[in-house]
């Protein structure tokens, strides 16, 4: 697994803020997605920038999309629905699979997060290792076993 913020090809992005439960998302896809290329947004805007290729990623090619967004919620700067909307709403990205991995068990947050357009929504587990079980089931299915559309 790549971790940085710049590369060809991405297969992951992670946009979370917390430091503690994105190091817990990293040592999960280290555990369970070894070999991949994980990139990581700190906050919504960044995501943005990141996926658009603006600003620090401009050079990054928009055709080189991530495989899959995990995607927080609670993000300073711009938060994880209004990332997901922008994200959905643009036909270059419309079609990346977005996994919302949260805390929040909120039934508005849930149907919020499934009509702007999410793939999945997980509540993150709070033991690590069914957080990682979690994770590994994530790169399992939409890194392998899911057909992207083409």
């Amino acid at each position: 697994m790549r971790d940085g913020s710049v590369t060809a090809s991405v297969d992951i992005l992670v946009v979370e803020d917390d430091p503690d439960e994105l190091d817990m998302t990293l040592r999960a896809l280290r555990t369970a997605c070894a070999g991949s290329a994980v990139s990581v947004a700190r906050d919504g805007f960044e995501a943005l920038l990141f996926i658009f290729c603006e600003g620090a990623y401009s050079t990054r090619d928009i055709r080189a999309t991530p495989r899959l967004i995990l995607l927080d919620l609670a993000l300073p700067k711009v938060d994880g629905f209004e990332v997901l909307r922008r994200l959905k709403g643009d036909p270059r990205t419309s079609t990346i699979p977005v996994v919302i991995l949260t805390s929040s068990r909120e039934y508005r947050d849930i149907a919020e997060g499934y009509d702007a357009g999410a793939n999945s929504y997980i509540v993150k587990p709070v033991d690590f290792q069914l957080f990682v079980g979690a994770v590994q089931s994530l790169g399992t299915y939409w890194l392998s076993l899911n057909q992207p559309r083409q």
